[in-house]
């Protein structure tokens, strides 16, 4: 894995991982670990991708049901597209890390919206199609996280300085120096 797929994928694990202790805390039954463990791997197929037009989640599903880890596997495999989003089953760990995916370009938390203008810029190649789908696309996760957030005790708005805050306590506990960028945001 390429560094800054890894330092996305990091940052993907904590915007996860602050997501799923807040459901958990809500009464929500999910996984921690499976979660963190599917937004470090979820993006374990792209350096392979990156010279052809492979899809990156397949590629990534293929390497972990090699590997047997048969729960991440299906993480991995819709961490681009949820093909079975279920609005009226609770949540899945699967949808947390797909959320959380869609909220860091590179190794920085955007919202939503920003998001989206960078992946239609970057893969909607002005093909109408395309884009079309990848709007149908954020419309569904547009959804997934107004469900999510009606169950937290925090915005959308406030995961990046949340990450910064659980940054600052683990760096305490750990006597891990922090990076000093001069940046409000702080990939993670």
């Amino acid at each position: 894995m390429l560094p800054n797929i890894k330092d996305h994928s990091i940052v993907v694990a904590g915007v996860a991982g602050i997501i799923t202790n807040g459901l958990i805390a809500a009464g929500h039954d999910l996984s921690f670990d499976t979660v963190i463990a599917g937004s470090l791997l979820h993006d374990i197929g792209k350096t392979a991708c990156l010279a052809n037009d492979d899809d990156h989640a397949a590629k990534g599903l293929e390497i972990c049901l090699t590997h047997k880890f048969e729960t991440i596997a299906e993480i991995v495999a819709e961490h681009v597209i949820l093909k079975n989003y279920t609005p009226e089953n609770g949540f899945a760990e699967k949808e947390i890390v797909y959320y959380a995916d869609k909220r860091v370009n590179h190794d920085q938390v955007v919202s939503l919206e920003e998001r989206l203008a960078y992946i239609l810029e970057r893969y909607g190649m002005n093909n109408e199609i395309r884009c079309r789908a990848i709007r149908k696309n954020y419309a569904r996760c547009q959804d997934l996280e107004n469900r999510m957030f009606s169950f937290l005790a925090f915005e959308p708005a406030d995961i990046p300085e949340l990450l910064i805050t659980q940054r600052s306590a683990i760096g305490a506990k750990e006597k891990i120096p922090l990076p000093s960028n001069g940046s409000d945001t702080i990939g993670w």
